[in-house]
């Protein structure tokens, strides 16, 4: 099948059957699975032109509203830390989407860009988990969590089913986020969240992320907030601000009209099939998953990739 906007020719089975596969496990972790999305498109597909990054945020639009309808059921979505990232990334995509465009227009200079990118997160993750394996004396909520989880799954044909933690919120403003999760109490700053999601609301727009995915292990690694609280936050983030990149890439392709911006909205939305059936999946399954499993995957195959791009300097 030959996608006219993306120039490229591939069986109208494959961009959902990739999709489906990628979302299932990085949905478990608050990512769209766009990141890796958007490589596969770019060095196994051949789609290389700025068009690339708004199909992308295209699938995320698609495929995100199954994960975080999940979320939200059980309980997990903390609402103020969505809002956050959501007022802090969407300025950040739309100058991220002009410098795409203006200064990354070249596949080989926009490869090693996400290459970077990628290691970074890649890298981020991976020390968060070799973190926990090395503090495996203290039982943290996650881990309490997924041990509750093993109970309800034994109990799941009994009558009296074991009660799901739900997150609750005990304080939100501008200075700090409060909230409670299994026995634990989580403080955020607030403005400190808002100032790093403009940032990654820059880079993701770039990249054609959106934001979120790249906040997922920030609030991780750096802001120390478990993994089964901000996958929500994080999906529901790249959705709000992918709608925004979208519409910021469609409008920006009326003064480029050499160059192929506006999204390809039938590859796009092939994607996005098959991400909407995997993250429905992969998040009602997380709260059955070692979280360290699902990083050690991420992080493994993010890195990997990452240095496959990186060594493009080298050709230049």
């Amino acid at each position: 099948m030959y996608f006219e906007v993306s120039g490229i020719s591939v069986s109208p089975f494959i961009p959902p059957l990739v999709a489906f596969i990628i979302s299932f496990f990085t949905s478990m972790g608050g990512v769209s699975g766009a990141f890796l999305i958007l490589p596969f498109q770019v060095s196994v597909l051949g789609f290389t032109s700025p068009a690339v990054s708004s199909t992308n945020q295209l699938y995320n639009i698609v495929a995100i509203p199954s994960g975080v309808y999940r979320y939200i059921k059980e309980g997990r979505m903390v609402w103020p830390l969505t809002w956050i990232v959501i007022f802090g990334t969407l300025p950040g995509v739309f100058i991220g989407a002009i410098l795409r465009i203006n200064y990354l227009p070249n596949p080989t200079h926009f490869k090693i860009f996400a290459g970077f990118l990628l290691l970074y997160i890649g890298i981020k993750v991976v020390l968060e988990v070799i973190k926990k394996k090395k503090n495996n004396g203290i039982q943290s909520s996650e881990d309490k969590f997924q041990e509750m989880m093993k109970n309800y799954k034994n109990n799941a044909s009994q009558e009296n089913k074991i009660k799901l933690p739900r997150v609750s919120v005990r304080k939100f403003n501008f200075s700090h986020l409060i909230y409670d999760f299994y026995g634990e109490t989580y403080d955020v700053s607030s403005y400190k969240i808002l100032i790093v999601s403009f940032i990654v609301g820059i880079v993701g727009g770039a990249y054609g992320i959106g934001g979120g995915a790249i906040m997922a292990p920030i609030f991780v690694a750096f802001f120390r907030l478990p993994v089964y609280t901000v996958a929500g936050a994080a999906l529901m983030g790249t959705f709000i601000t992918s709608i925004a990149g979208v519409i910021y890439y469609q409008i920006l392709s009326n003064f480029y009209p050499g160059l192929s911006v506006a999204p390809d909205w039938l590859l796009g939305f092939l994607f996005g099939i098959g991400g909407f059936a995997g993250m429905y999946c992969g998040a009602r399954l997380q709260k059955y998953m070692p979280p360290k499993i699902i990083k050690w995957i991420l992080g493994i195959s993010i890195t990997a990739l990452a240095l496959n791009y990186i060594r493009l300097i080298f050709e230049l």
